[in-house]
C-alpha cells in the first residue's frame, strides 16, 4: 500500500509528458467555402435546400473524402449523422454547396453500408472503374469527388445489386449537382458500360495464374487488399485460408455488447432489452456478460443502452484477454496502453470497487474519454488515469504491481472487418517499426510486475511476428519470467500449442487477436 500511496504522490507531482511524435495531416482536397467576408465578421451564405439528390449518396460521398483525404474514421457517425468534429450535413453544405435532408434511420444504415463497402472493396472498384475508362491517365487524374461517386455507383450496382438504373440516374444527378454536367455525363457513362458488362457476365476481372506474385496482384485485386498483406498471409496460412480470411474481412462486422455488471446490470437485463427493441442478438458461448450482434447497432445507440452506462461495445476477443488478466477485488494493476480504454474499464468493472486499475497512455485526450467513460459506467473510484509514455514512467518510477497489461500498439491486422480503412493505412515498413516499439514497451511494462506477478502481453494482430515472435525475444532477454498457460483462463478451443491465447477471426468469428500471460519468479 505504501508503494500506491507514494505512486499517488509520484502522479500529483509529475509534469506532462511530451508525445513522441506528432503527425499533421494536410487535406488534399479544396473545399467550397459557404463564408463571404465582410464587417463585422463572417456571414454565412444560405443554401437552398436540395430534395433532387439522395441525402445518402451525398453523405457517403463526403464521408469518404473526409476519410481518404483527411485521416477520419470510418465508424465515427452517430445516430444524428454527425461526424468527427463537425456536423456532417453541414459539411455536405461547406463542400457540394448545397444542403441536403437529414438522414432518417434508413438513410443512416445505407450511409454506413455504402461507405464501409465502398472502402473494404476500395482496390477492386479502382481496377473495374480504370478498366472502363478511356486511358489510365483519365483513371489517375481524376478529381477525388468524382472518384468517390464513381465508387459508390459500382459499388451499389456489383456489391449491393441495387437496381442498376436507380443508381445510375442519382449518381449521375449528384456529380452534376457537386461538379457540373459534364461530370455527370461521365458518370453516366462509365456506370452504363458497368451496367452492360454486369448483366453479360463479361466484368474485366484478373485471372489467377502464373507466379507467385502475379497470383498475388490478382488476389489483392479480386479480394480488395494491399498486395503485401496477400503475401504476407499467403507465406504463413496458406493461399486457401488467405482467401479465407479477406473474405471474412469483407463481410459485414459483427458487434458484441458487454452488459455493465458494475451498475447492477446484467446481461440478462440487456437480453431483456434487446427482445424488446427487436433486436436479434446471440449470447456469447465465451463470456457470462456478452451478446453479439450482427445488425441493430443504431437502434441500440438510439435507445440510449451505451449512453447510460449500462453497455458497453467490446468484441469478445477484447474480454478474453482480460479474462486471462483475471483482475480480482483489492489488485494493484497497471494497464499501460490503456487508451480508448475498453479493457481498463472491464477489469475495473470485475474488481467490486477495491483496489486500482492504473491508465497510463500517451494521449491525454484519449484519457479524458476514458474517465468520462469511467464515470458514466460508475467504475471512476477504481480508474486513474496517467498521462505519460510507459517507457518514462517505468524509467523513472520502480513501481511493482500485482498484474500489468500491455495491450501494445500493433498492425490492427486481426481487426480489419470492423476497420475497414485500416488496410490502407498500413504498410510493410510499419511492421518493422512496430516490432521495435513492441520490445521496448514489454521490456519497459515487465520492470512494474513485482516479484510473482502477472505481465500479460496482447495485441489485436495476427501477425506472428508481432505475437509469438515478440514473446520468444522477450523471454531470451527477460529469464525472470515464464509463460503461464492459458487454459485455465479461456476455452481451450483458443490455446495454442505453446499455451498462448489466440483468436482466429475465421474460425471463432470474432477479431483476431493474440495474447500470453507471463509469471515472474518469485
Amino acid at each position: 500500500m505504501a508503494q500506491v500511496l507514494s505512486f499517488q504522490l509520484f502522479l500529483s507531482s509529475s509534469g506532462p509528458t511530451k508525445p513522441l511524435k506528432s503527425h499533421k495531416r494536410t487535406r488534399k482536397f479544396t473545399s467550397i467555402s459557404t463564408y463571404t467576408k465582410g464587417p463585422p465578421g463572417p456571414v454565412k451564405k444560405i443554401h437552398k435546400l436540395n430534395l433532387e439528390v439522395s441525402p445518402h449518396r451525398a453523405v457517403s460521398a463526403v464521408r469518404l473524402m473526409r476519410i481518404e483525404m483527411g485521416g477520419a474514421f470510418a465508424d465515427l457517425l452517430n445516430e444524428k449523422g454527425k461526424g468527427s468534429g463537425d456536423n456532417e450535413m453541414g459539411y455536405v453544405e461547406r463542400t457540394l454547396g448545397f444542403r441536403t435532408k437529414d438522414l432518417d434511420d434508413r438513410d443512416l444504415r445505407l450511409v454506413t453500408d455504402i461507405v464501409g463497402g465502398t472502402i473494404r472493396w476500395r482496390r477492386y472498384l479502382d481496377h473495374l472503374i480504370g478498366s472502363m475508362c478511356h486511358d489510365q491517365s483519365t483513371f489517375r487524374n481524376m478529381e477525388p469527388l468524382l472518384l468517390q461517386i464513381l465508387r459508390i455507383g459500382f459499388y451499389e450496382i456489383v456489391k449491393l445489386n441495387m437496381p442498376p438504373y436507380a443508381v445510375v440516374d442519382e449518381n449521375v444527378r449528384l456529380a452534376k449537382v457537386a461538379l457540373r454536367v459534364g461530370a455527370g455525363n461521365m458518370v453516366n457513362g462509365i456506370l452504363r458500360k458497368l451496367v452492360s458488362l454486369k448483366e453479360n457476365n463479361s466484368l474485366p476481372l484478373p485471372r489467377l495464374e502464373g507466379d507467385d506474385r502475379a497470383q498475388a496482384r490478382a488476389l489483392a485485386t479480386l479480394y480488395s487488399h494491399p498486395v503485401w498483406m496477400v503475401r504476407r498471409w499467403t507465406k504463413y496460412l496458406g493461399q486457401e485460408e488467405a482467401i479465407r480470411l479477406m473474405m471474412w474481412n469483407n463481410s459485414n462486422p459483427t458487434f458484441s455488447l458487454r452488459a455493465n455488471n458494475a451498475k447492477g446490470f446484467t446481461r440478462a437485463d440487456l437480453v431483456m432489452r434487446l427482445d424488446l427493441l427487436k433486436v436479434s442478438y446471440k449470447v456469447s458461448l465465451n463470456l457470462d456478460q456478452f451478446v453479439c450482434i450482427k445488425t441493430g447497432m443504431q437502434i441500440v445507440i438510439q435507445a440510449g443502452l451505451l449512453k447510460q452506462g449500462l453497455c458497453a461495445v467490446q468484441d469478445e476477443s477484447a474480454g478474453l484477454v482480460v479474462s486471462i488478466v483475471d483482475p480480482q477485488p483489492g489488485e494493484v494493476i497497471i494497464d499501460c496502453c490503456a487508451a480508448p480504454g475498453g479493457k481498463t474499464l472491464y477489469m475495473a468493472s470485475q474488481m467490486n470497487g477495491q483496489g486500482i486499475v492504473y491508465a497510463i497512455d500517451i494521449n491525454k485526450g484519449r484519457l479524458r474519454i476514458l474517465k468520462e467513460a469511467a464515470k458514466l459506467q460508475q467504475v471512476d473510484s477504481v480508474i486513474t488515469t496517467i498521462p505519460s509514455d510507459l517507457r518514462n514512467l517505468a524509467e523513472n518510477y520502480p513501481l511493482k504491481s500485482d498484474k500489468v497489461l500491455l495491450d501494445a500498439p500493433c498492425s490492427g491486422l486481426g481487426v480489419l472487418s470492423k476497420r475497414a480503412d485500416l488496410r490502407w493505412n498500413r504498410k510493410l515498413e510499419d511492421m518493422e517499426e512496430l516490432k521495435n516499439l513492441q520490445d521496448e514497451l514489454l521490456d519497459a511494462a515487465s520492470s512494474l510486475v513485482k516479484p510473482g506477478g502477472v505481465l500479460v502481453y496482447s495485441t489485436c494482430s495476427i501477425d506472428p511476428v508481432e505475437n509469438e515472435e515478440r514473446v520468444e525475444a522477450f523471454l531470451v532477454r527477460h529469464p525472470e519470467f515464464h509463460i503461464d498457460v492459458v487454459d485455465k483462463y479461456v476455452p481451450s478451443d483458443f490455446m495454442t500449442k505453446r499455451g498462448y491465447y489466440y483468436s482466429d477471426p475465421v474460425r471463432h468469428s470474432m477479431d483476431g487477436a493474440f495474447a500470453t500471460r507471463l509469471v515472474r519468479a518469485l
